[in-house]
């Protein structure tokens, strides 16, 4: 209706300028002054009750200066500049109305594409039913190129999915058979049978777009700036257009002063810039509810995160597998996941997925017993397999050797036992995120000054984190009290965001500045209390939406002030007698329309702390991404080689020497020459010179070296195995080749891998 009356308003003023010019062009001198006088009485009629609007909402806008000129030059008798006054006000607020539906377009899609139907199974058959009538448990088809319409699993085959629309990633994302989907995502390949899991209403599209319809462009400072500048602007126009009046006699210039000094157009290039920032937030994966959360999320120099979920991927990995004397470490490994492929425990499935990763074929268990808060038991392969927490009461040496070093390392244990006797020990921890490091440097260039991280953890499993981050300060061991006090003593001393993703974050979201919410796994609270919400499971996108907040506030304050300072320059102009009304008013109205296009420009996008990356370079870094996650687990062989040296028959010792030199000569080398040769070139000129990727060529350099002194060993080897006096520079060998390739593939994953938009976090 807004934008109706904007346009009509727009047409009627305009038409009536442009009747007026012709009868002029006649010689109808009278009757064309009586068309810009209706013109300029019409116009008056919106302006007053814009003012009237404002001063019952507390505030007195420049809207006010439009009424007094229009009323000026109808009292003396100017009617062309008050008509091209009317078109002024018009053109403005046609032009708001476009800015702001179009910032909105991005947001309202989100909502106006929502799932309505669904093709469930009815007797074998798949049926258009509503999606309000899909329940928990029903079988639905989702064919190739529709959208997924409430949350479930996949059936059958494979899943191929377009999660673009709510994750802002363009990359297509497989999902295999259980894995559960979201509503909302597109199949983006063959058609795929799902199990509902939850109705539409609760599932993750509905909360995203119930997110979106709280987003609004409210009053956010900066837009309340520029009503304050009126509050001077205002009496500064009346006393210039006075003494216009009162030096020169003629009251034509203070009506010159009123026209010049008509801006209503300026202060809605700042809303039009903060709703042009919600736009590119939302095409980021970031809901923003409201104006005034983005602004404050532009000014923000304290950035306050919980680490479960935020800093960390919020669900336990496997770092090692310890296998007991006389027991082989992929053995441990197989049988632990052979039992727990049974269990829905959160640490099954790290220890199942570990284990499919590394290539493990799971045999089928049976007499599979559960017993919560133990652990599981089964037989496999004939033998009585216990996975859990360890039962002894009496641990040998070689057990509190594992306990202690677990405790060091902030680990989980998970006990494998084998017929009654311990086998091995899983150690699990939560791994912090690929993009973690990174997304914090790019804060810090964003204008972040301080980070300090609030967590429930133990303090040596915090300090080890904020250790590895830089995080400032780290304040573990908290309760929620204890968060919401620790936010607010921060938020005293700067504009404070929080960032996390657990119901036990949501008070501390709430007491912050700007609340932010992990809301692709988060809870429902902690999205519910937050200011601003990741739609998607990666930290950066938080860095993508303060650069998006900082140059949208930039933009708004430069085109509010940009526009005063133009209209002060017109106003002396037009009181010294060089600006008449009528080209005055048309001044007046090219300076409304740069402003406000000015603010458009917060609707482009931005590189920003953000490295520029082209599609063919964000292509190799998915391909080397790939090859290290299939890479990474053989790893673990080097080092248990290195364990097993002097413990095995040098025979056994000489067999896992060779299956080491095979997997690094015939896999990892060439991947590593082939990134030396393609990807370091790329990223060189991504991240400016190639001296900025030397180190890592440093490291190429000396895992070749290492991997030819290990060849140079197997040479001198006969086939009984190594000679006693070769056994340390072995072990020396292989431990300093598996710490340089950990060390590696880390800086790697977080130095380029974490670049690229679409790769996991």
């Amino acid at each position: 209706m807004r934008r109706l009356s904007a346009i009509a308003l727009l047409v009627g003023t305009m038409a009536g300028l442009l009747a007026g010019l012709a009868l002029r062009l006649t010689g109808a001198e009278a009757a064309a002054d009586i068309v810009w006088a209706v013109v300029t009485g019409v116009s008056l009629v919106p302006a007053a009750g814009w003012v009237v609007s404002a001063l019952r909402s507390g505030r007195m806008g420049v809207d006010a200066i439009a009424v007094l000129a229009l009323a000026g030059a109808l009292a003396v008798g100017e009617y062309l500049a008050g008509a091209l006054i009317g078109v002024m006000l018009a053109t403005g607020r046609a032009l708001e109305e476009h800015a702001l539906r179009r910032a909105r377009h991005d947001l309202t899609a989100l909502y106006e594409r929502a799932p309505h139907s669904a093709r469930r199974y009815e007797n074998g058959v798949p049926d258009l039913v509503p999606v309000e009538q899909v329940r928990p448990g029903d079988l639905l088809l989702v064919p190739s190129g529709e959208m997924v319409p409430v949350d479930g699993a996949v059936v059958g085959d494979l899943a191929l999915l377009d999660e673009s629309a709510l994750t802002g990633e363009s990359v297509p994302v497989e999902y295999a058979a259980g894995e559960g989907v979201r509503s909302g995502v597109v199949n983006a390949g063959a058609a795929f049978d799902m199990r509902a899991t939850r109705t539409a209403a609760d599932s993750a599209y509905a909360g995203v777009v119930r997110l979106a319809r709280q987003t609004e462009t409210d009053s956010a400072p900066v837009v309340r700036l520029a009503d304050r500048f009126a509050s001077w602007f205002l009496p500064v126009t009346l006393l210039l257009a006075a003494a216009a009046w009162l030096l020169s006699g003629q009251p034509v210039r203070a009506v010159a002063v009123l026209v010049v000094a008509t801006p209503c157009p300026l202060l809605l290039a700042a809303p039009a810039a903060i709703a042009s920032g919600l736009s590119r937030t939302a095409r980021h994966g970031v809901v923003v509810k409201g104006g005034g959360a983005l602004e404050r999320l532009g000014q923000a120099r304290t950035l306050i995160l919980d680490k479960t979920g935020t800093l960390t991927a919020g669900r336990p990995q496997v770092i090692d597998v310890v296998a007991a004397p006389g027991v082989r470490t992929d053995d441990v490994l197989r049988l632990a996941a052979a039992v727990d492929q049974m269990s829905s425990h959160v640490l099954a499935a790290a220890i199942v997925d570990a284990a499919r990763a590394r290539g493990a074929e799971l045999p089928q268990p049976a007499e599979i017993q559960e017993r919560p808060g133990t652990g599981t038991t089964g037989v496999v392969d004939g033998h009585r397999i216990e996975v859990g927490k360890a039962t002894t009461s009496s641990p040998s040496d070689w057990e509190r050797i594992q306990r202690a070093r677990a405790a060091l390392d902030g680990a989980m244990t998970v006990w494998v036992t084998l017929d009654g006797r311990a086998a091995g020990v899983i150690l699990l921890r939560d791994a912090i995120r690929a993009d973690a490091a990174r997304t914090l440097r790019r804060l810090r260039a964003a204008g972040i000054e301080r980070v300090v991280m609030l967590t429930g953890d133990r303090a040596e499993v915090a300090e080890s984190v904020g250790v590895v981050l830089g995080i400032d300060r780290v304040l573990a061991e908290q309760t929620p009290a204890a968060k919401v006090e620790a936010v607010r003593r921060e938020a005293t001393g700067a504009v404070t965001v929080m960032v996390g993703d657990g119901i036990n974050d949501a008070p501390a979201l709430a007491a912050a500045d700007v609340g932010v919410a992990m809301g692709a796994r988060g809870s429902a609270a902690s999205t519910q209390a937050a200011d601003v919400v990741l739609t998607t499971d990666r930290l950066d996108r938080l860095a993508d939406a303060m650069d998006v907040a900082r140059r949208s506030r930039r933009i708004a304050v430069q085109s509010a002030a940009t526009g005063m300072a133009l209209s002060l320059l017109a106003m002396v102009a037009a009181a010294a007698g060089a600006l008449p009304p009528a080209a005055g008013a048309l001044l007046q109205e090219g300076i409304d329309i740069a402003v406000i296009l000015n603010a458009l420009r917060a609707l482009r996008p931005t590189r920003g702390t953000r490295p520029p990356m082209d599609s063919a370079t964000e292509s190799l870094l998915r391909r080397f991404e790939m090859e290290h996650s299939s890479l990474r687990p053989t790893l673990e062989l080097i080092r248990e080689t290195a364990d097993e040296l002097g413990r095995i028959p040098p025979t056994a010792s000489l067999d896992r020497l060779r299956e080491v030199q095979a997997f690094l000569t015939e896999r990892l080398l060439p991947h590593e020459r082939a990134e030396e040769q393609r990807l370091y070139p790329a990223m060189g000129q991504v991240l400016g010179g190639p001296e900025v990727v030397m180190t890592m060529s440093r490291a190429h350099a000396e895992i070749e070296r290492l991997v030819r002194r290990l060849g140079s060993h197997l040479a001198l080897i006969e086939a009984g195995g190594p000679r006693p006096e070769q056994l340390d520079d072995l072990r020396a060998c292989l431990y300093g080749l598996y710490a340089v390739l950990i060390l590696h593939f880390d800086q790697e994953e977080e130095a380029y891998f974490s670049l690229a938009a679409g790769s996991s976090a």
